[in-house]
């Protein structure tokens, strides 16, 4: 809060940067279109983390809501559709960008540097859907997750999404609904393409078809494998798991 507002000194800002440099700390990063379910998607990686690892990972995560640009405000409510914050292990913190045109805080930076260096293992940041910037997340994330449906019309639609090029892991959620599979293959061909992955089994690339509304979803559980490889590889230390 302190930071968000603006009421720290530069000193007390370096000193954070510092105890935040001491030690690896990985940024997972989820974006996507606006009712794609990230909030549910979220919730569901936090409780495998927590089951997985018997609420050993502290984690915090920090959910960017929108604010209008008529009235300045926030609505903040992404707590509302998670389950898995009531533990120990868990910070929740929700901010707004402040500002129109904006597709982040401000601050986000030295609230993710603050996290680190207040302890937590892995610091997970939501942005807001489509319309109040996809792409603005990457620069700030270790590893950035792209949250899409099936609803993106025809195929050639495709070409038009700047995270389709710049994702780490592409995400369709709400698999169950008519066209999902035919949206899966196309998505994966089009990753595919945009990065010149030609002779890649399509098994391979990192696209995942979930239903983060159900209860321990297959989907979402091998997504939850594919993250914990890439974040261990980027210092986040975990156990062998239950």
């Amino acid at each position: 809060t302190g930071i968000e507002a603006g009421r720290l000194s530069a000193e007390q800002l370096a000193e954070i940067e510092r105890a935040a440099a001491r030690r690896p700390v990985p940024v997972l990063g989820i974006t996507g279109t606006g009712g794609s379910g990230k909030s549910s998607l979220t919730d569901e990686l936090v409780r495998r983390i927590r089951l997985d690892q018997g609420d050993k990972v502290q984690v915090a995560v920090v959910a960017v809501d929108p604010t209008r640009r008529r009235t300045g405000g926030a609505l903040l409510g992404d707590r509302i559709r998670m389950n898995a914050l009531d533990g120990p292990s868990v910070f929740f913190r929700s901010m707004a960008p402040r500002g129109p045109g904006r597709d982040v805080p401000e601050h986000l930076d030295d609230v993710v540097a603050a996290c680190a260096a207040a302890g937590f293992d892995l610091v997970i940041v939501e942005t807001p859907g489509i319309g109040q910037g996809d792409a603005g997340i990457v620069g700030h994330v270790d590893t950035s997750v792209y949250v899409m449906t099936a609803e993106f019309g025809a195929a050639s639609q495709l070409e038009k999404i700047d995270m389709l090029d710049l994702a780490d892991v592409v995400v369709i959620n709400k698999f169950d609904r008519r066209g999902g599979a035919d949206a899966f293959r196309d998505v994966r061909r089009q990753f595919a393409r945009d990065r010149e992955l030609f002779g890649v089994d399509p098994d391979e690339l990192p696209v995942f078809g979930t239903i983060a509304s159900r209860f321990n979803d297959d989907g979402v559980t091998a997504l939850y494998q594919h993250l914990r490889g890439v974040l261990g590889a980027q210092g986040l230390g975990l156990d062998d798991g239950q």
